[in-house]
């Protein structure tokens, strides 16, 4: 393609109106191309690796400016108001001095629209390795921290550490196939629906919405059931330390599954009180304290608290470590065979699961080329982490391993001080997180609906979120269960299925699927069905 001016037959008006006419002189700055066949656009995108002409059509990527055709456009209305300033128009396009300002080639608009785009978008600010890794690190480390010592003892150490190194080695090759998939069918914007729509169908993104939508509800519930624990013990050891009638607390180790052990070493006071009850009232005044929370024209304010997140995961690692030392290894009294390994495995699919989000986070790396090696380096510190608090704690716990709960500060007298310092923080950090994680599932949920967002359909949506997390914390107010079935049901979608699928959808489009490869990413989608099934064959 190339752009003939002649300015020896015309005069200086006649050029300047010539250059100033309607988009269709050339058919180059609108999206009309009516001068420009496709044909000629496909040619240009085969000369230039990765370019999307905006020629033919403007390229949903640009999201929300013109590109090159808004660039050319905004060129073409300067005040072009003597030969002069055209020909220095002209040559400002040209990339090479022998071109005159008669004669521009194809190339030098396209790589003048690059620049001209380069100078209007600002520049996304990238991370460095370092910071990508501890973000997917700090992404993925959550409520499964305080229950991974639970799930050891169901699972049985052996068993346990293998089911942990196999997880997160699956999760993390499904987690990269996104990223795989992404790099040849998608963009730096692109999601996972996105994805499903493009490659598999409607079908697909609704699927992937919907089962998002669950993941958002089952952390939402935890988050409401750790509230309302971490609530309860820290106005009781409150009130307790400004009681006048304190008395002295040893930081004694429970078990409370054995009834007589409860009924020995709770507090009578709290224990029979009708208006302050673990799994009867507190929920409600969770409400009072989170419901107004939820309602906030900006969420973003709730950000940033982030850094306490990382703050808390090193402190329960430092509890955890330090409550080993001083009790020293018992694995002596190790139970059992593994019977329950699924609830582990289950648990552990919500645990490594970072798949909705993983593409925005690795696209912020300054490095592409280095993101399956972040990538790898932060699951691996995931599972250091997970296996360090769940072994450490399984082993060194001192009384019956079956004692151990799904939520490891539950087995401290409430007057621990280090167990306090835990429950406080912890509490503030949740109730920081909470806004941000129903915000995520009332956006999930107004996509699906047939409303317009309004302030009354915000509203009605937080209030029935709220609603389900008071009725699950009063009926089944236990951490592991959700966490597990959560895990098993989500994993199954986002973390098996959806990630194979699309791979081989990619591999079929790109002429590369085997019937080995189809075979592998078929028995990854069975486990996913397994792992979801043996769920309900586990006794709690």
């Amino acid at each position: 393609m190339r752009l003939i001016w002649d300015t020896k037959n015309k005069s200086d008006d006649e050029s300047v109106s010539s250059s100033v006419q309607s988009t269709d002189s050339y058919g180059i700055f609108g999206s009309g191309c009516s001068d420009t066949s496709d044909c000629e656009c496909a040619e240009d995108r085969k000369r230039i690796e990765g370019y999307k002409s905006p020629f033919c059509s403007l390229s949903t990527s640009y999201n929300g400016y013109l590109g090159c055709c808004g660039n050319m456009d905004r060129l073409e209305r300067m005040p072009l108001l003597s030969a002069s300033n055209v020909a220095s128009a002209y040559k400002t396009i040209g990339s090479s001095d022998t071109l005159g300002p008669g004669e521009i080639s194809d190339k030098d608009i396209i790589e003048t629209c690059k620049r001209l785009e380069q100078k209007d978008i600002p520049a996304r600010k990238k991370q460095s390795s370092l910071v990508t890794i501890f973000s997917v690190w700090n992404t993925i480390m959550g409520s499964s921290l305080l229950t991974m010592a639970w799930g050891v003892e169901r699972a049985g150490l052996p068993t346990a550490l293998l089911l942990v190194a196999f997880m997160s080695a699956l999760c993390l090759y499904t987690a990269h196939l996104l990223l795989r998939v992404n790099k040849h069918h998608g963009s730096d914007k692109c999601e996972v629906p996105a994805l499903c729509r493009m490659l598999l169908g409607p079908w697909a993104e609704a699927v992937a919405h919907v089962f998002s939508m669950l993941v958002l509800l089952g952390a939402n519930i935890v988050y409401w059931l750790l509230i309302a624990n971490f609530l309860y013990h820290t106005v009781n050891y409150v009130m307790d330390l400004s009681s006048p009638n304190a008395t002295h607390y040893s930081s004694a180790i429970l078990c409370p599954k054995h009834e007589a052990m409860l009924e020995t070493l709770s507090d009578p006071q709290t224990a029979t009180s009708p208006y302050w009850g673990l799994h009867t009232t507190v929920p409600f005044y969770v409400a009072i304290v989170v419901f107004p929370l939820l309602n906030f024209a900006n969420v973003t304010f709730f950000t940033k608290f982030n850094a306490l997140g990382t703050v808390s995961v090193g402190y329960l690692v430092v509890f955890v470590v330090s409550k080993g030392a001083a009790w020293g290894a018992h694995a002596a009294a190790a139970g059992g065979a593994g019977a329950h390994a699924a609830a582990l495995s289950g648990m552990l699919a919500l645990s490594f699961y970072i798949h909705n989000i993983i593409i925005t986070i690795m696209t912020n790396n300054q490095k592409q080329e280095n993101n399956g090696r972040d990538l790898t380096i932060a699951f691996l510190l995931v599972t250091i982490t997970y296996t360090l608090v769940g072994a450490v704690f399984y082993v060194c716990f001192p009384l019956d391993k079956s004692c151990i709960e799904d939520n490891i500060l539950n087995n401290f007298e409430m007057h621990d001080v280090m167990t306090a310092v835990a429950r406080a923080l912890l509490l503030f950090q949740v109730i920081t997180v909470y806004p941000l994680v129903a915000f995520m599932l009332r956006s999930e949920a107004i996509l699906l609906l047939p409303f317009r967002e309004t302030r009354c359909l915000t509203v009605c949506i937080n209030a029935i979120i709220v609603a389900l997390c008071i009725l699950v914390a009063c009926l089944c107010p236990n951490i592991g269960t959700i966490i597990r079935y959560t895990g098993a049901v989500s994993g199954l979608v986002h973390v098996f299925a959806l990630p194979s699928m699309l791979q081989v959808r990619s591999l079929q489009l790109r002429g590369k699927l085997t019937f080995w490869k189809a075979t592998l990413y078929f028995l990854i989608v069975l486990f996913g069905a397994v792992n979801l099934l043996m769920q309900f064959f586990i006794s709690e």
